[in-house]
This record gives C-alpha cells, structure tokens and sequence, in this order.
C-alpha cells in the first residue's frame, strides 16, 4: 500500500451515507458562523454521483424561487454530517443533467414505492406477560400397553370420563 492510500484509508468514514442517483436526500451540513456551529439542512435531488474511495462525491439540486441550485458534497468530509434518504426514484440514466433544462411537471421523476409485508391480526397483537415465573402444570403419563388401538381407545375414554365427573360434582358441592 502506497502512501496516499493509507492517509484516504484514515479519512473515510466508518459508516459512508448510502446514497444513489435519483434519491431524494436531506444533506446535514455543518456550518461555521464566527464562533458558532450548526447544521444547515440542504434537501434536494440526487443528479450525479461520481469519484471512488474517499474521494466520492454527489451533486445535489434543488429549485428555490424558479431558481435551480446545485451544490456538490464530499460523502467523506467531516463537514457532512449525515445524508438521509427521503424517496427513491425509478431513473434510467447515471446521470440526471437533463433535469437542469426541464420544468414543472416535465421535471419530475417516477417514484418507486416500497412494499410493506402485510401481516397477519395474530401477528400484530403483542402478547402480554403478566408474570415470568414458569406454571407448573401437571400432566398424566401415557398408558403403555399392549392392547389394540381400538381397545386402548375405549379405556382412555373411559378413564378420562370418570375424573372428570368426579371433579364436576366436587366443584357442585362447593
């Protein structure tokens, strides 16, 4: 590795706003006034996006008062603080000149929708827990033997009928 590419290496950032041509961006610019610092928001269209590495830039444009104005972002400089993507656009081109000559409704670009999975009622209501101890609950072993299943069958109806009867008429009497 050569020298230039160790000093770019240190300047990128660790995480690169993610960005594409058409997009329709909100860019965070940190701006320095005498002795006070803000961020100035500059909110427009995705035309170009051009260079590699550190050296990544994107040319952002906006129409304020019928007046077009482009302004050019490093992805890199610590002076951008964040690019957020507000829409994405469907576009055929890498890059967007032609929208400096066009106007209104000539000017515009198609814009690409995205799916949201629709779920299920059962899946959109949110359990509630009232307790986390676990319940412990009893249950009765499986009878292991030998009979058909038809005789096994009749047995455990039989067996399950008469607990059953039992507890009702407990609960009656109380």
């Amino acid at each position: 590795m050569n020298i230039v590419d160790e000093i770019e290496k240190e300047n990128m950032k660790e995480k690169a706003p993610q960005c594409k041509v058409g997009d329709l961006v909100d860019v965070h610019v940190r701006t320095v006034e005498g002795e006070k610092e803000r961020i100035q928001i500059f909110n427009g269209t995705v035309i170009s996006k051009k260079g590699s590495g550190n050296r990544i830039t994107i040319t952002v444009r906006r129409v304020v008062q019928g007046e077009g104005v482009e302004r050019v972002f490093p992805v890199h400089s610590p002076n951008v603080v964040d690019v957020v993507v507000k829409k994405s656009h469907k576009i055929r081109r890498a890059k967007l000149y032609y929208l400096r000559d066009r106007k209104g409704k000539s000017a515009r670009l198609k814009e690409i929708r995205r799916r949201v999975k629709k779920t299920s009622k059962s899946d959109q209501t949110v359990p509630v827990v009232a307790d986390e101890v676990a319940v412990a609950t009893e249950e009765t072993p499986a009878e292991t033997t030998k009979t058909s299943k038809t005789t096994k069958t009749s047995k455990t109806t039989k067996t399950t009928k008469a607990p059953k009867a039992e507890t009702e008429k407990k609960d009656e009497k109380s």
